[in-house]
């Protein structure tokens, strides 16, 4: 995401902030972060300016500036658009972070759509979908549902082995360039951090590399159990990192094979798999994943080894 399309609302100000902006690409960085921290005064609620003065500041080595400057910026706008919250977090030695907002995932994918499958499959080499495919060789599913389908590219793999196929996304952008391709049975906008369990269940539920950006999965997993119907799948792929959730440069989340077997346990998955993978190319390098698989949770019954009829608990 970038603030510099962000208008103040004020025109001397956004001419001060372009004037800024042409001090930092000569490498006065000094000049930039003083014109638009005294154009600050004039808007102090203008969120994308803070931001950007908050990237000068780090860019310049000062890091409690830069902190300051998210907070303001975060105090701005509470929904954290631009994902300042998580800049300042990851200047901490240890962040906290545990999720990414969704309005700054709703506008970077928004923004991202028209040139989302260019830029994945020819330029990074995006192998997701793929690798769930594989990983669930010759198995046909009666209702499943695409978790962050974006554009379709885990549809296009998976709808022949699939009866009825349904995509949820966060981005009406990504939503429009997958509804175009005709492979889903129903499109709907969704935030998935906030999923309630509903009526329907799921023979198949699939995220591929969208996890990333949730962060903490506990009511994720835990609603990916509740939805599943009996004897169905859970398949998803996540960044593979060394700690049980960490936030990255990318400001995406790579999480711990022994986390997320933790995770699905503890939501009562059986026949969990994990396999690590690569997952695409970021800056010439290999992002190593992991592919899961996991089970429905068997139901439990009340009564059971007592005599009595045993009642769905």
């Amino acid at each position: 995401m970038t603030a510099r399309c962000v208008s103040s609302g004020r025109l001397d100000v956004d001419r001060r902030l372009e004037f800024a902006e042409g001090l930092a690409l000569s490498g006065d960085l000094a000049a930039a972060r003083e014109v638009l921290g005294d154009a600050m005064a004039l808007v102090p609620g203008w969120a994308a300016g803070w931001y950007r003065l908050g990237e000068w500041h780090e860019a310049a080595g000062d890091g409690a500036a830069a902190a300051a400057a998210w907070d303001r910026a975060v105090a701005a706008d509470p929904a954290d658009l631009l994902g300042a919250g998580m800049k300042r977090d990851l200047l901490r030695a240890v962040p906290v972070a545990e999720a990414v907002p969704p309005a700054f995932v709703e506008a970077l994918f928004d923004q991202y759509a028209p040139r989302f499958e260019t830029s994945l499959v020819d330029q990074l080499g995006y192998r997701a979908p793929a690798l769930l495919a594989a990983a669930l060789p010759g198995r046909r599913f009666g209702r499943a549902i695409d978790l962050g389908c974006g554009t379709g590219l885990a549809g296009e793999v998976l709808r022949p082995h699939c009866g009825w196929l349904g995509g949820w996304d966060i981005s009406a952008g990504m939503l429009a360039l997958a509804g175009e391709k005709g492979i889903y049975d129903a499109l709907e906008k969704r935030d998935l951090s906030q999923l309630e369990i509903g009526p329907e269940r799921y023979d198949l539920i699939l995220a591929a590399d969208v996890f990333i950006y949730l962060g903490a999965l506990e009511r994720i997993l835990a609603w990916c159990a509740g939805a599943l119907a009996p004897g169905g799948v859970l398949a998803f792929t996540v960044e593979k990192g060394e700690a049980p959730l960490t936030l990255r440069e990318s400001r995406r989340f790579a999480h711990s094979a022994a986390y997320l077997r933790d995770v699905l346990e503890a939501a009562g998955f059986t026949g969990i798999r994990l396999e690590e993978a690569v997952l695409r190319q970021d800056r010439g390098a290999d992002i190593a994943g992991l592919v899961v698989l996991a089970g429905a949770p068997v139901p439990q019954t009340e009564g059971q080894g007592d005599g009595e009829d045993a009642v769905p608990a």
